[in-house]
């Protein structure tokens, strides 16, 4: 059975060139929704457009840096007079600089991180709770956070995981000052997930699979599909009482 969750919808994917956000942008468009997809870099995003053409999808390709203001408002701007309304957002973009101690991180690595992992989200929520709150129907926002933070640590990463505590936090309090705007927003949490953001430096995908093997309660680490159906399911009207959810997707690694 074909989904059409979405269909008549327009979604707008943050990081959409590869990984997480790839899957949800190719998710979004299978069961339906018009979707701008978001990054840095032209090729991987026209790859993803393609990918969702092939699919009988329609999408946009636009470039951003969610870190500026003014690239979060040409987002929203960009959806709405290209498919007439903004119905979904997802903020995926996220970098990761570490692998060392707090002190011994420098300091660009924690702003680089801070300006995109947070402010990215603030900026990119404030433009997109704006229009939405304008539209009968509001919208569903879904923040891609970490379990790192809020629900489990790593070495070398206390960095990345602060700023994605801080996501969570954030996002919490948006939903509830623009729940009564008509704008629900929500967060899911990945773990470990089958990108190259989990590979630990000179490992190999099967030596990832086999530390996560003896390492996650559930054997292995996820899928971006598993993480998109997360995403998609908290977008989606069977999800429509739930506000400031952090859902947490990391083959049980914070248990």
């Amino acid at each position: 059975m074909t989904l059409t969750r979405f269909t008549g919808r327009t979604a707008l994917v943050t990081g959409a060139g590869s990984g997480i956000g790839r899957a949800v942008a190719l998710a979004l468009a299978a069961e339906g929704a018009r979707v701008v997809v978001a990054g840095r870099r032209p090729e991987p995003l026209d790859e993803t457009v393609r990918l969702i053409e092939e699919q009988g999808g329609e999408a946009l390709a636009v470039i951003a840096d969610v870190s500026r203001a003014a690239d979060a408002e040409a987002l929203v701007q960009a959806a709405v007079e290209h498919f007439g309304s903004l119905d979904v957002a997802v903020n995926n973009a996220g970098v990761l600089r570490g692998g060392q101690p707090l002190a011994d991180l420098p300091e660009d690595d924690w702003h680089a991180q801070l300006a995109t992992n947070l402010t990215g989200v603030y900026l990119a929520l404030k433009a997109q709770v704006r229009r939405m709150r304008t539209q009968p129907s509001g919208g569903a926002i879904v923040n891609v956070s970490s379990n790192l933070g809020r629900h489990a640590a790593l070495a070398g990463a206390a960095a990345y995981a602060a700023t994605k505590a801080a996501v969570t936090a954030l996002s919490r309090g948006a939903a509830l000052d623009h729940i009564g705007d008509g704008v629900r927003i929500n967060v899911v949490s990945p773990g470990a997930t089958a990108t190259s953001m989990s590979l630990r430096p000179g490992e190999t995908e099967e030596g990832r699979a086999d530390r996560a093997k003896a390492t996650l309660p559930l054997g292995r680490i996820s899928t971006t599909e598993e993480v998109a159906a997360a995403v998609l399911y908290l977008a989606s009207d069977a999800a429509a009482s739930l506000v400031g959810t952090d859902l947490v997707v990391d083959s049980g690694a914070s248990l």
